[in-house]
């Protein structure tokens, strides 16, 4: 198993919470987390299997006579009868780290973790492997911000020369731990079985859709729409439907992990900022499958280069905080006149922006946007340019 950041948050969480609840995207590896952190001292039933998940779902009391805590229980959004028998499992013996969830399906999820086990679950969001994951520094991992406690941490800490094409590689490869554990061998064979499945498991069984060319000919629509502003009507238009229910299938997506909408900051001090949220794949890999880039070569030279690597770049910064059990303050910034900023990440009472930029020699000109931000009357810390200079560079 690759070592992975959240664990120790998970160990954490798990000494005061009854409940931890480990969400995410299917395969990016919450049971394989959990099963190593037991160390094979709780027991653990999945409810993938249909036995144990009729049994979950007709007589949740006898299901845990059965299978008693402490235990791990796996995709349990697919039996929400179990919640109110755990709650009143967890008021009977106020014993942390009882019960370990994991599920897929955040809508189904969070409706029954909300209604019934509120103050006594730990919901911890995972994603595939980041970046410090994949070279073996995961207990180095932290919050990206670009203050100067970052900046002295990354400081110490040796860094390995990559390349922009070493970059575009692993774009192009994608973040899955299966993927990285096989050295991405049958990478197109997993990409298209991880679809299928996804389809035909999670989306028709849970959401009565039956058009299936339709709605993957859609997640397509999606993918090719990364890092841009959201528009429905003109992804209906390309796949034939309504904005209706290319709003509502948007939603699918963002239920089941694969895809987050940033939001644009803004505050009443100005009414001419853009409200429109803008549209981000969780996973490049999944994302350039999608969109036939057949090679990262090809990737890196076609006109998805510069979206999604600022695609990737948000996903390692959402990965950054997540990892470590802490929800981002995570922005854009947009206007009418044009004036864009990448990211804008709030933090201690103050405003960082960000930009992502296809260069090895950032100069002073690329952060001239961050200026933007003075009119919103809100303290400004350090900016960053995010880009392919070999080390740390001070621009001003």
């Amino acid at each position: 198993m690759v070592p992975r950041t959240l664990a120790r948050t998970i160990q954490s969480a798990s000494e005061t919470f009854p409940v931890i609840l480990l969400t995410g995207p299917r395969q990016v590896g919450k049971t394989t987390l959990l099963e190593a952190l037991a160390k094979k001292t709780r027991r653990y039933v999945t409810l993938d299997d249909i036995d144990q998940r009729s049994l979950a779902k007709t007589d949740p009391a006898l299901f845990l006579q059965t299978h008693t805590p402490p235990i791990t229980i796996d995709e349990v959004q697919y039996a929400p009868e179990l919640f109110p028998f755990i709650k009143m499992h967890v008021d009977r013996h106020k014993k942390a780290g009882d019960f370990w969830l994991t599920g897929s399906q955040q809508f189904r999820l969070m409706k029954g973790v909300q209604e019934t086990l509120a103050g006594r679950v730990a919901i911890i969001d995972l994603l595939g492997l980041s970046h410090p994951e994949m070279i073996g520094r995961a207990d180095e991992s932290i919050p990206f911000v670009p203050s100067g406690t970052w900046l002295n941490r990354i400081r110490k800490s040796p860094r390995k020369i990559c390349t922009m094409m070493d970059m575009y590689t692993a774009i192009w490869n994608g973040s899955f731990p299966r993927l990285f554990t096989d050295n991405f061998k049958n990478r197109e064979l997993y990409y298209r079985s991880y679809i299928k499945t996804y389809i035909e498991r999670d989306v028709k069984d849970s959401y009565q859709i039956n058009n299936d060319i339709a709605f993957y000919n859609f997640i397509r629509a999606a993918a090719a729409r990364t890092g841009q502003l959201l528009n429905y009507a003109d992804m209906a238009r390309d796949v034939a439907i309504d904005a209706k229910t290319a709003k509502s299938w948007l939603s699918i997506l963002e239920r089941s992990g694969l895809v987050r909408l940033l939001e644009p900051y803004y505050n009443n001090t100005t009414k001419r900022i853009i409200k429109t949220p803008k549209l981000y794949f969780l996973d490049t890999g999944l994302c350039a499958y999608l969109t036939g880039w057949d090679s990262p070569k090809t990737l890196e030279a076609g006109a998805l280069s510069g979206a999604i690597l600022e695609t990737y770049a948000y996903s390692e910064i959402i990965k950054s905080y997540w990892h470590n059990g802490k929800e981002p303050a995570i922005y854009f910034y947009r206007d009418n006149d044009q004036k864009e900023i990448d990211f804008v990440i709030e933090a201690d009472g103050m405003l960082h922006p960000i930009e992502v930029k296809k260069t090895a020699t950032p100069s002073l000109t690329d952060s001239r946007s961050f200026s933007v931000l003075k009119g919103l009357k809100k303290d400004i810390g350090n900016g960053a340019i995010l880009c392919f200079r070999q080390e740390m560079l001070p621009l001003s």
